[in-house]
């Protein structure tokens, strides 16, 4: 440690800490608009000199690093007129428009230029004009004039983004922040250069000229779109929620947010959005009140409970639902005497079941896996599926961690890989299975040796490797590989309630029937909670013919969607800004919430309707008054800490049998649940854009196709005209096509053999 003096203030100090830090540590404020405690030092504004006793001139607190015994003030006569000095010459171009600029009143220059700019300018000339530019959807950049060149969203986007898409051109009075190659900013976290602007030269499109910074209620919540658990902070008028931005806490998103949970809340008032419960009645959807919805669904529960047996009755939930609204809608089921429940809808191996010690979580900490040095990632498309995570292991691998992948797509990390293996979805196993042999063996070349050079050894599995029809023997290897290096394994959850669903006991025990089970096996009624199963399901095929077979399909929704083709009812239900509940992350974090708004028409929370209807059912149990009570009880006597175990044994050998292409299924991030898939602006990226056939040039030419040309995909007994294109990272004999997306919905199984020929 270093002593120093800030203002007359002894500060202890780490070796080579800034001046900037040491005062932050101390709380003693310094000005400053380029400087950001997560981003390089670039000491570009100057608004942060301070005087440093025996230096001749000011210094920049941001790049003077400390030293023993250094005195520096802040306040000096010295100090402040060269902060006045630079506030000056920001002023001199900066445009008068405050009373527009949709950064007022939480404008850093704003705020600055009170305590240190006058109440006069003594430049007369022209201001300098930057033409404004378009960065897509997302992030505005109408009024770059307003610029300071501080270039945090340039750092930001080399540095955490780990792409640079924007940079500054020209010099001295010509410089300006410009994107260089696609013209917008595509990345998955572009949100976060909106919060980093200390001006109003970039801003969030969506929001713009909605509402001022003064005018909104601001509303804590937790995501509902990842299994991270970000802190949202829900900025809300007229009971609208009209912006979201992060709540900063180190141990999960430290201080930024993706695109997704950032923008997705313009889905909430989407005019697909269902206000009014219905009932089809000869075909025809009539809207009635609540109280003649509620009969209908519990007489029509009621008699098939009675007469064709209660195992004729499913429930299927999404992982985004609250663990209020699954544990009630498993206590509603198991109460009429059905224990087919699940929200592991886009699962198709359930082998682990009853052979897993709890339930799956991550095994660790988030903060954890930024402290590894070696990370095993199996299956995991981790930039779109969890962008966050993503950004966090960017900067482990920055630091020196090694990351290896296995795979059967090759995208871009943004960041170095170690060691790779790309192979088809029925290689999976194979190839995790040579590298736990290789690490048994203390191998000493490619990924088992560079897992077996670790101290701080993780494993992860992702969403591809869960959904895949081996998963079981994908984690019992992880589990073996993670004893031999001594480090942890886990899964990152596919959903904001993943672990939350086990916890809630929404899933089968006994003979109760599995999602996928319950789908094969058609069911007489289903109740659905926020699913859409053309789009949520692993086979969409099978999911629509199950519903179309049903003699009564029950839809808890917020928005009117396919449901309306095979439902009997529909109950418009609220979203997570209307409502209270928790989410438990992938870490195992329970995190409760209270609604930002009020519910929208006549939804209701989707806890009062299972409690309602539990009423009218005559279950025992189900006189609550609050979500609070609902959660107290799932949660009565439940240590969640000794509840999650990846720990499995006893994995029996499953054979994936693959013959002609195997499809290789993501889910794409803006297509990942009900209220994103209707997010306007976030439909307008890149990202959401109509999925193609992916497949590697071998493959193209095996078919005599080129890229771009337009080719049939089929599986089962649906088809689709595609657009084929080039990966040249995709292993011999695959061919990837999005599933979850309204395009590929008529496809088969995730997992399965597609065929392509020419359209």
């Amino acid at each position: 440690m270093i002593n120093i003096e800030i203002d007359g203030k002894q500060i202890q100090t780490e070796n080579g800490s800034t001046v900037i830090e040491a005062a932050h540590q101390a709380g003693i404020a310094i000005p400053h608009f380029c400087y950001h405690k997560k981003l390089s030092i670039a000491a570009n504004c100057r608004m942060c000199l301070v005087q440093v006793e025996k230096a001749p001139k000011p210094l920049p607190a941001c790049a003077t690093p400390v030293s023993e015994g250094m005195k520096v003030h802040t306040h000096s006569e010295m100090a402040v007129k060269a902060q006045k000095g630079v506030m000056e010459f920001l002023l001199i171009n900066h445009p008068l428009d405050c009373p527009i600029c949709d950064q007022g009143g939480e404008c850093m220059l704003q705020d600055m230029s009170v305590g240190y700019g006058n109440g006069h300018s003594r430049y007369h000339e022209e201001k300098r004009m930057v033409l404004g530019k378009d960065l897509g959807p997302l992030v505005s950049a109408e009024e770059m004039s307003r610029c300071i060149n501080c270039t945090r969203c340039v750092r930001f986007g080399q540095e955490i983004a780990g792409q640079m898409e924007l940079g500054q051109a020209f010099r001295g009075e010509h410089a300006e922040i410009m994107s260089f190659v696609s013209g917008a900013v595509d990345s998955e976290l572009s949100g976060n250069m909106i919060d980093l602007c200390p001006v109003g030269a970039l801003t969030s499109k969506p929001f713009r000229y909605k509402a001022r910074s003064w005018e909104l209620s601001r509303r804590r919540s937790v995501s509902a779109h990842d299994s991270l658990g970000s802190g949202l902070a829900v900025h809300t008028k007229n009971n609208r929620v009209l912006r979201v931005l992060p709540i900063e806490n180190d141990e999960i998103n430290e201080c930024w947010l993706s695109d997704r949970d950032r923008f997705a809340y313009e889905g909430l008032n989407s005019d697909q959005r269902l206000t009014k419960p219905m009932i089809k009645q000869g075909g025809q959807w009539q809207e009635v009140d609540w109280q003649a919805a509620l009969e209908f669904c519990a007489n029509g529960l009621r008699q098939i409970a009675g007469g064709a047996a209660a195992e004729q009755i499913g429930a299927l939930a999404t992982g985004n639902s609250t663990l209020e609204e699954m544990y009630l809608l498993q206590k509603l089921l198991r109460g009429i005497g059905s224990d087919n429940i699940d929200f592991r809808l886009r699962q198709s191996d359930f082998s682990a079941d009853g052979k897993q010690q709890g339930a799956p979580w991550l095994g660790m900490s988030i903060a954890d896996i930024g402290k590894a040095d070696r990370i095993l990632l199996v299956g995991s498309f981790l930039r779109k599926d969890h962008p966050l995570l993503a950004a966090r292991i960017r900067q482990a691998v920055k630091r020196g961690a090694q990351i290896n992948v296995i795979h059967a797509a090759d995208d871009d990390l943004l960041m170095k890989v170690a060691n790779k293996t790309i192979v088809a979805p029925s290689a999976l196993v194979d190839a995790l299975s040579k590298v736990a042999q290789g690490v048994a063996a203390k191998q000493a070349e490619g990924i088992a040796g560079s897992l077996a050079s670790g101290e701080r050894v993780v494993v992860l599995l992702g969403n591809f490797a869960q959904q895949h029809p081996q998963a079981a023997q994908l984690q019992a290897l992880a589990q073996q590989i993670a004893q031999a290096t001594h480090g942890k394994f886990g899964f990152i959850g596919e959903t904001a309630n993943s672990v939350g669903g086990y916890l809630a006991h929404a899933v089968p025990s006994g003979k109760g029937l599995n999602a996928a089970a319950m789908l094969a096996k058609p069911r007489k009624a289903y109740v659905l909670l926020n699913v859409e199963p053309e789009l949520d399901c692993a086979d969409p095929q099978q999911a629509m013919a199950a519903m179309q077979a049903a003699d009564l399909v029950i839809a808890l929704s917020a928005y009117r969607h396919g449901a309306t083709e095979y439902a009997d009812v529909l109950l418009p239900i609220a979203p997570y800004t209307e409502t209270s509940g928790t989410f438990v992350s992938s870490e195992g974090r329970v995190q409760s919430f209270n609604g930002s708004v009020k519910p929208l028409g006549e939804a209701r929370p989707a806890w009062k309707v299972l409690r309602v209807l539990g009423n009218l059912l005559k279950v025992d149990g189900f006189a609550y008054e609050t979500s609070q009570a609902v959660r107290d009880e799932a949660l009565q006597g439940v240590n969640v800490a000794a509840s999650l175990n990846n720990a499995i044994t006893g994995v029996e050998n499953k054979t994936f049998a693959a013959s002609g292409l195997q499809r290789v299924a993501d889910v794409p991030i803006y297509a990942t649940d009900a209220v994103v898939r209707r997010s306007a602006p976030l439909q307008a990226t890149a990202d959401a854009a109509r999925p193609r056939a992916w497949l590697n040039a071998g493959e193209l030419a095996k078919l005599g196709l080129q890229a771009g040309a337009q080719a049939r995909v089929a599986q089962g007994a649906g088809s689709v005209v595609l657009e084929v294109a080039l990966d040249g990272g995709l292993p011999e004999g695959v061919v990837r096509v999005a599933a979850g997306h309204p395009a590929t919905a008529t496809l088969g199984a995730m997992f399965g053999t597609i065929t392509v020929e020419r359209a």
